[in-house]
């Protein structure tokens, strides 16, 4: 009997089996990127694994480990609590709201036990389940164009509010572009899509003079340009820039950034991180991590077109459209293409957060994988 054959429902039960489905080049190319990552926090801070080194490949050890577990959780689990998560994502966010904690002018956090997280996290994988059952139980009408579009709108809508009040710009932004992938690949009409990006285009100005907080309007402003305020608002994108510009083709090497090591740099464990990386190692070494970069995407891409069922396929894409989003953005950030919004370079970046989320996800992405072949119905489920 062969390997697929075995994978079928009903014949999944052997351990060995799901983890021969497992995509181990993935994950390869997963800890390729951590694992330059760390290399790269090594340096930042002279050469020791301190402070930043150390913790991001142990946390890293741990959510691969994490996400091989869930790969091993049956598909139609992940779609029996896909409401639920979404539901908790939304009352963890009004508990922000209540008795949330506040750093540097954002109540963005909640403590529980003296641990303390960000609920937004839960609400980017809430978001993506919640969406692919959803879609898997609607027709191809509804989908494509209907009064019923205006369900998955308030799905969106509210979690996307209810961070930005936070504030938090660059997540909301990351739910809102999640949902609406999703929205998209379940067949919205492209009438629908257009008129959609014509009224986003024209409510982005009132957006910005009315609507954001007055750091969020300087960050806009010193994007479209950095040089009227070098040694303020424009420090962190002209710092980057020259970082970037310096490293030139094969970098200056291992170790001898002058931005980075010199802490010209701002957030140069974080969000920044990329630009550290084209200082030291140049146009080659960038072109070389976004081609990991590119071939995780490729490959969870192609997991949802194998899987059989429509929830599978669209949470598969919903969970690369986020990562696709993540270095996107970041990559325009650290470019000066993008404003500052407080988004990092996923498992390259230091910080535990993102790093749980996007391996979560992706253990839902080999999940689908390894029960390519389950049969997910409208009112399945296993629990």
């Amino acid at each position: 009997m062969t390997v697929s054959a075995l994978t079928r429902p009903g014949e999944r039960d052997r351990l060995i089996v799901k983890l021969s489905e497992v995509d181990w080049l993935f994950v390869l190319v997963l800890s390729l990127i951590a694992g330059a990552g760390a290399l790269m926090l090594f340096s930042i801070a002279g050469s020791s694994w301190d402070p930043w080194a150390a913790k991001h490949a142990f946390r890293f050890a741990l959510c691969l480990a994490m996400m091989i577990g869930l790969a091993m959780i049956d598909i139609r689990v992940w779609f029996a609590i896909a409401y639920p998560v979404y539901v908790l994502g939304l009352l963890l966010l009004v508990a922000v709201e209540l008795v949330g904690d506040t750093r540097l002018g954002a109540q963005r956090w909640l403590s529980i036990g003296g641990f303390s997280f960000q609920p937004s996290e839960v609400m980017k994988i809430g978001i993506v389940l919640a969406l692919a059952r959803y879609y898997h139980g609607t027709s191809a009408q509804r989908a494509r164009l209907s009064w019923w579009l205006l369900v998955p709108a308030g799905m969106i809508g509210l979690p996307v509010l209810l961070v930005a009040h936070q504030p938090d710009l660059g997540t909301a932004m990351l739910i809102l572009m999640t949902g609406a992938a999703i929205v998209v690949l379940a067949g919205l009409s492209w009438k629908i899509i257009a008129a959609g990006v014509a009224a986003f285009v024209a409510i982005v100005p009132p957006f910005v003079i009315f609507v954001m907080h007055d750091y969020q309007r300087q960050r806009v402003l010193t994007f479209l340009d950095p040089e009227s305020d070098p040694s303020g608002s424009g420090y962190h994108i002209l710092q980057s820039m020259i970082a970037l510009g310096s490293g030139g083709l094969l970098g200056k090497g291992y170790g001898l950034g002058s931005q980075s090591q010199l802490n010209f740099l701002p957030e140069k464990q974080t969000d920044f991180i990329f630009a550290t990386l084209a200082e030291e190692f140049g146009f080659v070494g960038c072109v070389s991590v976004l081609i990991l970069y590119a071939a995780v995407i490729f490959m969870a891409l192609r997991t949802a077109y194998v899987s059989h069922s429509h929830f599978a396929r669209l949470a598969s894409a919903g969970v690369t459209a986020t990562f696709t989003l993540y270095v996107l953005i970041n990559g325009a950030m650290v470019m000066g293409l993008a404003p500052v919004v407080g988004v990092p370079m996923p498992l390259l970046s230091y910080g535990g957060t993102v790093m749980l989320t996007v391996m979560i996800g992706f253990g839902l992405v080999q999940s689908a994988r390894v029960h390519r072949y389950a049969e997910v119905t409208k009112g399945s489920g296993l629990l």
